[in-house]
């Protein structure tokens, strides 16, 4: 009788002797995943939290809509920090968690700018909040790209919120002689700008702030006309630290540091808009504060300091 021992023997010398065939493997063609990681960034200034949110980009030919410069000049400077003829530009949005209260600054452009933007809520929800726990929404000016989140399918977005404003800024706005009187592209703003803030008016949810005043207790705000008539940076300090988003001050990171003469066509006042910048850079040197731009790319936070051509843009240390 055959032995367990010669049983496994033959066994294993019947596997030796049999060709080896490789195992089928199917490799499958992975689709691309396409979608970044969710836009939000978080840090501490003093007690106080802030969350840099990102609404998306959207592709602007920088170089054709910066003005006092020529197309060919800019151009050749976004080339040399390897920018492409069509530059994605972030949008972006800070979410203030003072303790009292949770405090939102610009919102976003909501359903009117393109697929590539509009992503604010997404991000916001992301940063583990959600929209109906947001207090006050505070705006650095009215444009479009800053105000179109308000709103969804013609309802508030932000539906515990209290919308604030500039006065100055409001009182352009929200103008039906000036709507009247616009043309072009400043007709339309001026009509989103009627869809976007006129549901927190109705509603009662709608205060407007003085020029550089405190549009809620904890936040300061400067004023920076040139942009619009109202525009105005958002201010917080913090046990000895402080930051002020800055709004519009700059578009991109890149030539108006190295020439803050350059404007850009979306100024609605380009000499003041310059005054402004110039203003703007000069106090963030010498308070050597944070600054977060709303079109500096994503989070847009760092710091400005003087260099041998003007300013330089420092972006925050990821930690």
């Amino acid at each position: 009788m055959p032995s367990r021992r010669s049983i496994l023997k033959g066994a294993l010398s019947g596997l030796i002797a049999a060709p080896f065939v490789t195992p089928s493997i199917g490799f499958a063609k992975a689709p691309y995943a396409v979608v970044q990681a969710p836009g939000f960034y978080r840090l501490k200034i003093g007690s106080v939290e802030v969350t840099a949110l990102s609404d998306g980009t959207v592709a602007l030919p920088l170089a054709k809509l910066y003005t006092n410069t020529t197309e060919q000049h800019a151009h050749s400077a976004l080339n040399e920090a390897f920018l492409p003829e069509i530059v994605p530009t972030s949008v972006n949005a800070l979410l203030v968690n003072t303790g009292e209260r949770l405090v939102l600054i610009d919102a976003g452009t909501g359903a009117y700018l393109g697929a590539s933007l509009g992503k604010l809520v997404a991000n916001i929800e992301a940063s583990g909040y959600k929209t109906h726990d947001i207090d006050d929404v505070v705006l650095t000016h009215i444009h479009t790209d800053h105000s179109g989140g308000l709103v969804s399918n013609g309802k508030r977005t932000f539906s515990n919120a209290t919308l604030r404003v500039n006065e100055r800024e409001a009182k352009f706005w929200l103008s039906a002689d000036n709507a009247k009187a616009a043309t072009g592209v400043v007709k339309q703003h001026f009509a989103e700008a009627y869809q976007c803030v006129t549901p927190y008016v109705k509603a009662g949810k709608f205060e407007t702030f003085a020029d550089n005043a405190a549009p809620v207790p904890g936040l300061g705000s400067i004023l920076y006309v040139g942009h619009t008539p109202g525009h105005s940076a958002i201010t917080l300090e913090s046990e000895g630290q402080k930051i002020v988003f800055w709004g519009d001050i700059t578009h991109g990171d890149i030539l108006q540091f190295d020439e803050p003469g350059v404007a850009i066509e979306f100024d609605i006042d380009q000499k003041a808009a310059v005054a402004a910048r110039d203003t703007a850079f000069k106090q963030a040197v010498d308070g050597k504060y944070l600054v977060a731009g709303a079109h500096i790319a994503f989070p847009g936070i760092g710091h400005v300091r003087k260099d041998t051509t003007n300013y330089d843009w420092l972006p925050v240390n990821y930690a």
